[in-house]
């Protein structure tokens, strides 16, 4: 089983049903649902979550999803290390070193997967498109 780190951003595709993008985030799931990936999400998602999924949802719609979220996935705790990590670290955008900090933090995280794969150029974990997710995936999966 792979064990997957999702980005911010991809979770909002899959919540928002971002088209295009929400489809192969939904694939993601859906291997998660059939337990042949375990997905990961970093707690600082679900403020960020929420702000956008708010901007089209009442209140109650958008925790009844987080709830929803949190069932299907492991959440990682931001801690003081993670903070102290990614405030040191080289990445350009705070958020993102936030996130990979994060991802960091498990051992058994095989990757990050974000649409901005430019954004995670300092990252040691591999760094893969939802796309390119699938494919190392279903490669691993028969």
């Amino acid at each position: 089983m792979k064990h997957i780190f999702l980005d911010t951003n991809v979770l909002i595709d899959f919540l928002a049903d971002r088209k295009p993008f929400s489809i192969e985030a939904a694939r993601l799931f859906d291997y998660s649902f059939k337990k042949k990936v375990t997905i990961y999400v970093s707690s600082v998602s679900y403020n960020n979550i929420y702000y956008i999924l708010r901007q089209s949802c009442k209140h109650a719609e958008t925790i009844k999803i987080l709830s929803e979220l949190q069932e299907w996935t492991e959440i990682i705790d931001v801690s003081k290390y993670v903070i102290r990590e990614a405030l040191k670290s080289e990445f350009k955008d705070f958020e993102d070193a936030i996130q990979y900090n994060c991802a960091k933090s498990l051992s058994k995280i095989d990757c990050i997967v974000t649409r901005d794969t430019k954004d995670f150029k300092a990252s040691s974990l591999p760094t893969f498109t939802p796309k390119e997710a699938l494919i190392m995936v279903e490669s691993t999966s028969h």
